[in-house]
């Protein structure tokens, strides 16, 4: 009993030792990470990488064969790729894309990129297992720094064959012209196609990326195609031009506008403003306003000079009444739409007390 009593306090000790070693050494790694890399790290743990198995990984040297004796690939320009400033006539494409001299990789091209792409990945799967057959399930900063490298590494080659590819996904979308899909929207649904297409091409079957990705490209875009057609037949509308554009305030403003017209000509009819008799005469010759009836439809108000040789005055003698008549209907007019009458005389109702 002694000696089996102190083997479960040995074997106790031993794992509380273990587990804080664990918590040590994943507080380590978080300290020597930047914000960034503990996320793609955190987020490496949690879901198993996949990758495209090969024979090539488990020969002896696999790395120095697949990266160091490998032969080097160009690497694209992408400078020319603007496809929302582009018109769909491709002309403009075409030339930038001349211009650019963009790379075509070849068959043994892109078994070199895909085969690196696919390794890099495989060892961010070994590292992973590597790390969730340990003890603690945590990563010490060795196979921290190592994993986030591959995956570096990884996420490097991939945007070298996407960015190779990218006029491909323009020539799709332009020959796919759906009325119904916004051009810069179907291009950036074929991006997102180009990019799973890299993860699940195997190019040790023989063929070329680009007969895999045109496949998958089209069928994204029929996907998309479809999911608007569905939406439309669920809620379907019909052309209106009277919804282009609301007039809402345009009329607001011109029922405005008729009712201050109707005021301004009761005022001046029934002569609230005090306005003088001349002052009067002015006002209804220039803008047409009858004392006994509508104004005719055929008659026009009548200049400063017409006016001024009716009263036996200047034509500018005629702009200064005009103008002193209308600042007291002006006033009149604010009096009526406003209440400013009302408050005047509140105000002045304590003075005469």
């Amino acid at each position: 009993m002694p000696l089996e009593q102190a083997g479960m306090r040995t074997r106790r000790v031993a794992g509380q030792v273990t587990k804080a070693a664990g918590r040590t050494s994943a507080r380590g790694v978080r300290r020597r990470l930047s914000r960034d890399d503990q996320r793609i790290l955190d987020h490496l743990l949690e879901h198993e990488q996949d990758f495209i198995d090969s024979e090539e990984f488990y020969r002896e040297d696999a790395e120095k064969r697949i990266y160091d004796e490998a032969p080097e690939v160009a690497k694209p320009d992408t400078t020319w790729y603007h496809p929302v400033m582009d018109d769909l006539s491709g002309s403009r494409t075409t030339r930038t894309v001349k211009s650019a001299q963009q790379v075509i990789l070849t068959g043994a091209e892109e078994r070199v990129l895909f085969l690196q792409f696919n390794y890099a990945r495989y060892m961010v799967n070994k590292i992973q297992k590597e790390i969730w057959a340990s003890p603690t399930r945590q990563p010490t900063p060795e196979q921290a720094e190592e994993i986030l490298s591959w995956y570096r590494r990884a996420d490097k080659i991939r945007e070298q064959i996407a960015e190779t590819n990218l006029a491909l996904v323009l020539a799709m979308a332009k020959r796919t012209r759906m009325s119904e899909v916004d051009f810069a929207d179907l291009v950036s649904e074929g991006n997102m196609a180009l990019l799973r297409a890299v993860d699940k091409f195997d190019a040790g079957r023989g063929f070329k990326f680009s007969t895999y990705a045109c496949r998958a490209i089209l069928k994204a875009f029929s996907r998309q195609g479809m999911k608007l057609s569905k939406y439309r037949q669920r809620f379907p509308t019909d052309f209106d031009p009277k919804l282009e554009k609301s007039n809402h305030l345009e009329t607001k403003r011109a029922d405005f506008e008729k009712d201050a017209a109707e005021e301004v000509r009761r005022i001046v009819l029934e002569n609230e403003a005090d306005l003088t008799e001349v002052e009067r005469t002015v006002i209804e010759h220039r803008f047409n306003l009858k004392t006994d009836a509508e104004p005719a439809m055929n008659e026009k108000p009548m200049t400063l000079e017409q006016v001024g040789q009716i009263i036996g005055v200047t034509k500018e003698r005629v702009r200064q009444i005009q103008n002193k008549a209308m600042e007291k209907i002006r006033l009149k007019l604010e009096a009526s739409f406003l209440g400013t009458e009302t408050e005047t005389t509140e105000e002045e109702e304590p003075q005469e007390a």
